[in-house]
C-alpha cells in the first residue's frame, strides 16, 4: 500500500495539514488555519489505522517548506540515553534535546534555529551530573553548548548569547574554581549567564524563568527551583520538564518573530508525536495543553497520536465519560477543515485539557480502496470471469473492516490464493504472510497480523505480570459476550496465578489500546475477533481449546439457568438459557439446540425469533461446513415436519449471522421459504412469521445483518464507504 493511500486529501497542497503548517494560497494571502490560538491535533484510532504512517507522510510531504520534526515517543533510545546520567537527564529532556538538535540543522527558509532559553534550563540541570563533580558537570553541559549558537552570521542575526559561550563551558566550570557540590556549580553558572549576557538576552531569560512557579519574577530563583524540581522526581520533575518544553517553543517563537525571522521564515514549525499515548508523549501533550489553556501562545503545530477514542483519559481531568465534555472532532470524509475555537469566559474556567484538542478521526479505507488495493496485487490470471478475485476481495474487506494495516497485509498475502465460493473468510488467514516489498514468509498471515495489532501494541497500562499471557487471554476471550462470560474464562485460564485480571480491567485495557466496544461481543472489533477465533481453533489439536472454552461457558450457564432461570441477563441475550444454547451450538450441541427451539416456538413466535437470532449469532468451528446443505434440506434429519423445518431455519440463520461467508440470494430465498412454511403450520401464532419472512429475506438479500450490533455496524460502514 502506498504511504499516502487513504490520506490523499489530507496531504495535498490544499489539504488540512498544508493549511495548518503553511499557506497554500497563491501569493500567500490566506491567513493560516486557526490564527494565533492553535489546537493540539490528535490522530485517533486503534492499532493498524495508520496514525504513524500519516505523521511520516506529513513530514515527507511538507518538511521541504517548513521545519517539521517527527518524534517516536515509544522509542527506547531516549530512556537509554537518560540512564547514563540519571541525575541530569530524563527521557523528556533527551527528547527535547533531540528536537532542538534537528531544528538547529534546518536548512530551509530562514535557516537554523537557536535555543538559548532551552540551553539555559538544560545547563542548570546539568550541574547535578555526577553529584556536582565539576568534571562530570563540564562534560554534561558541553553536550548543550551549541544550542544557543548560530551556525552563521548575518546583518540581522545578532550574537548576544555568544558571551556565554565564547570562553567555553569548560573554562567557565573550571574544576579548580568550584566546590564539588551542585549548588556551588549552579551558582557559578548562573552568575556567568547573567553577567555575561547583553541586556537583550538577559531580558529574555528574566521573562521566561522569572515566571517559573515560586520565582517571584527572579530568574535566578526560577532556575534554581527548576533544578530542584527536576531532582525531586515525580510531579515536580514533570513540572520542570514541561517548563523546558515551553522554553523550546519560546525559542522557536523568537526565531519567527525577530526581524530576520519575519523577513525570511514562512508558515509554522511542526512537531509530530508518534505513539504519543506513551508516557513521554503524554507528558509533552499535557505540558503544551496546560500552557495554552493558561493563556500561553505559540505557533508550533503539535500533532500527536492517540489510540483511545476520547484522545486519552488525562484530557478529561478524571471525569467519567458521561460527564466529560468531548473534544472537537474532524472526520476527513466530511470535508474540512473544521471550525475550532477555545471556550472563553466563565466556561473557560471549568475547561479540561480536552478543550484545547482537535480529534482527527483516522479514516477507514473505503470499499473501493480495499478492492483496488487487493486487485492491484493479484498476480495470476483470473478465470471464470474473476469470481475468485471477487471472493478474495470480499474476504479481505470483511476481515479487515477497512483497517489499513490489515488490508495491506491480507492483500499482499492472498495474491495467489484460490477460494471456493462457499469458503469461510477465515480460510485466507492460513495463507503465508507476504510483507510488502518482501517475499512470502513461513508464518501464516494470522500470526503476523496478531503480532502487529496486539503484541506490538500492548496497552500502555498493562501490568508487566500479564504481558506474557495477554494474547492467550484475548484468544480465549474471543468467545465471550459480556463481562460475566469473560470473568468465567479469565478465572479458569488464570488459575494458579497470583496476579489476575478481571473482565472489567481487560475491557478498560482494550479501550486504552484503541479497540471498540460492542454490546454483544466482549472483543468488540469484528476483524480482531475473527483473528483470535482462528487462533483459538488452532491452539490445540482437534480444536481442543475451542471446545473446552465453549463447554466451560455452556456448563456455567446451565448452572445459572437452574439456579435462577428468570433472572435478567444483560444486553447480549434475553435469557440465560439462550446464552447457554449459543455456546452449545458451536461445540457439538446442534441437535439439542434444535430440540429446544422446536419446543419453545408454539405460542411465542416473536420472542422465539429474537432468541433464535441471539443463539445463531455465533462463529462456526473450522473444518467441513454443511450448513448450507442442511439449510436447504439436503441433509437427512429425523423428526416431525416442525422439527425438520426449525433445523433448516437454524442453519440458514446461522449462515447469515456469522458474517464470514457470502449469503447470496439463494440464502435469502431459503429464509423466506422456511419462515413461510412455518407460518402455515398448526401452532399458536404461526401466522405472525409471514412478516418476519419478508423482513429477514430482504436483509439477507442485501447481506445485511439480521441482528444488529456495533460489530455489524462497523462492517456495514465499510460496505457503504
Amino acid at each position: 500500500m502506498g504511504d499516502e493511500l487513504g490520506f490523499e486529501k489530507l496531504l495535498d497542497d490544499g489539504g488540512f495539514f498544508a493549511q495548518l503548517l503553511w499557506n497554500p494560497a497563491p501569493g500567500g494571502d490566506r491567513e493560516l488555519l486557526y490564527g494565533d490560538d492553535l489546537p493540539v491535533v490528535l490522530l485517533t484510532g486503534g492499532p493498524g489505522m495508520g496514525k504513524g504512517r500519516l505523521l511520516r507522510a506529513v513530514r515527507d510531504r511538507h518538511a521541504a517548506r517548513v521545519p517539521v520534526i517527527y518524534l517516536d515517543c515509544g522509542s527506547p533510545v531516549y530512556a537509554d540515553r537518560a540512564d547514563s546520567e540519571p541525575d541530569a537527564r530524563s527521557t523528556t529532556t533527551e527528547a527535547l534535546f533531540e528536537i532542538a538538535q534537528r531544528l538547529r540543522a534546518w536548512q530551509g527558509a530562514g535557516g537554523p534555529f537557536t535555543f538559548p532559553r532551552l540551553f539555559t534550563g538544560l545547563a542548570v540541570i546539568a550541574t547535578a551530573a555526577g553529584e556536582g563533580n565539576p568534571e562530570a558537570v563540564t562534560t554534561e553541559a558541553e553536550r548543550y553548548e551549541e544550542l544557543p549558537q548560530r551556525r552563521r552570521r548575518g546583518p540581522f542575526l545578532g550574537g548576544f548569547w555568544e558571551n556565554v559561550i565564547r570562553g567555553s563551558i569548560r573554562n567557565l566550570l573550571d574544576a579548580q574554581q568550584l566546590d564539588p557540590v551542585p549548588a556551588a556549580v549552579s551558582d557559578a553558572l548562573l552568575d556567568a549567564l547573567f553577567t555575561g549576557l547583553a541586556p537583550r538576552g538577559r531580558g529574555a531569560l528574566e521573562r521566561l524563568y522569572g515566571a517559573y512557579p515560586g520565582a517571584a519574577n527572579q530568574p535566578g530563583e526560577g532556575l534554581r527551583n527548576l533544578a530542584a524540581d527536576f531532582q525531586s522526581g515525580g510531579e515536580e520533575r514533570e513540572l520542570a520538564e514541561g517548563f523546558l518544553f515551553r522554553a523550546l517553543r519560546e525559542d522557536l517563537e523568537a526565531g519567527y518573530s525577530s526581524v530576520s525571522g519575519w523577513l525570511r521564515r514562512v508558515g509554522r514549525p511542526g512537531l509530530l508525536l508518534d505513539r504519543a499515548e506513551q508516557p513521554l508523549g503524554e507528558r509533552l501533550l499535557r505540558s503544551v495543553l496546560t500552557d495554552r489553556r493558561d493563556g500561553q501562545r505559540d505557533r508550533v503545530v503539535v500533532v500527536g497520536t492517540a489510540r483511545r477514542a476520547d484522545g486519552g483519559a488525562f484530557l478529561h481531568g478524571g471525569l467519567p465519560p458521561e460527564e466529560a465534555v468531548p473534544p472537537a472532532e474532524f472526520h476527513p470524509a466530511d470535508g474540512g477543515p473544521p471550525q475550532w475555537s477555545r471556550r472563553t469566559g466563565e466556561d473557560a474556567e471549568e475547561a479540561q485539557l480536552a478543550d484545547g484538542v482537535l480529534l482527527l478521526r483516522m479514516p477507514f479505507l473505503t470499499a473501493d480502496q480495499v478492492r483496488r488495493e487487493t486487485e492491484r496485487r493479484q498476480i495470476r490470471a483470473e478465470r471464470e470471469g474473476g469470481a475468485n478475485r471477487r471472493r478474495v476481495d470480499a474476504a479481505v474487506a470483511r476481515l479487515s473492516g477497512g483497517r489499513p494495516y490489515t488490508v495491506t497485509l491480507l492483500a499482499a498475502s492472498v495474491t495467489a490464493l484460490r477460494m471456493a465460493t462457499d469458503a469461510n473468510d477465515r480460510d485466507v488467514l492460513n495463507a503465508p504472510a507476504r510483507l510488502p516489498g518482501e517475499g512470502a514468509s513461513d508464518r501464516p498471515v494470522v500470526d503476523v497480523l496478531l503480532q502487529g495489532l496486539v503484541l506490538d501494541q500492548l496497552p500502555v497500562t498493562l501490568p508487566p505480570a500479564h504481558r506474557d499471557q495477554w494474547l492467550d487471554l484475548l484468544t480465549h476471550l474471543s468467545v465471550a459476550h459480556d463481562e460475566e462470560c469473560a470473568d468465567v474464562l479469565l478465572g479458569h485460564h488464570q488459575a494458579g496465578r497470583v496476579h489476575r485480571l478481571t473482565a472489567h480491567q481487560v475491557s478498560e485495557l482494550l479501550t486504552d489500546a484503541g479497540w471498540p466496544h460492542c454490546e454483544r461481543h466482549f472483543i468488540g472489533d469484528f476483524g480482531l475477533r475473527q483473528l483470535l477465533l482462528h487462533r483459538l481453533y488452532r491452539l490445540e489439536p482437534d480444536a481442543g481449546a475451542w471446545c473446552a472454552d465453549h463447554h466451560l461457558l455452556r456448563d456455567h450457564y446451565a448452572r445459572r439457568a437452574h439456579e435462577s432461570p428468570d433472572a435478567p441477563h444483560g444486553r447480549a441475550f434475553r435469557s440465560v438459557e439462550a446464552h447457554r444454547m449459543n455456546h452449545h451450538l458451536v461445540s457439538g450441541g446442534t441437535d439439542d439446540v434444535v430440540r429446544h427451539l422446536t419446543a419453545t416456538l408454539p405460542g411465542r413466535p416473536q420472542q422465539w425469533c429474537a432468541e433464535l437470532l441471539e443463539i445463531a449469532q455465533a462463529p462456526y468451528p473450522g473444518g467441513a461446513d454443511a450448513r448450507r446443505e442442511r439449510a436447504q434440506g439436503l441433509v437427512e434429519v429425523e423428526g416431525s415436519p416442525l422439527r425438520r423445518t426449525v433445523d433448516q431455519l437454524l442453519h440458514a440463520v446461522w449462515l447469515c449471522e456469522e458474517r464470514t461467508r457470502p449469503t447470496r440470494r439463494e440464502t435469502s430465498n431459503t429464509l423466506s421459504d422456511l419462515l413461510n412454511l412455518l407460518s402455515i403450520m398448526e401452532f399458536d401464532g404461526a401466522g405472525q412469521l409471514r412478516r418476519t419472512a419478508t423482513h429477514w429475506s430482504g436483509l439477507a438479500a442485501h447481506e445485511q445483518p439480521l441482528l444488529r450490533c456495533a460489530c455489524t455496524e462497523q462492517l456495514a460502514r465499510t460496505r457503504r464507504r
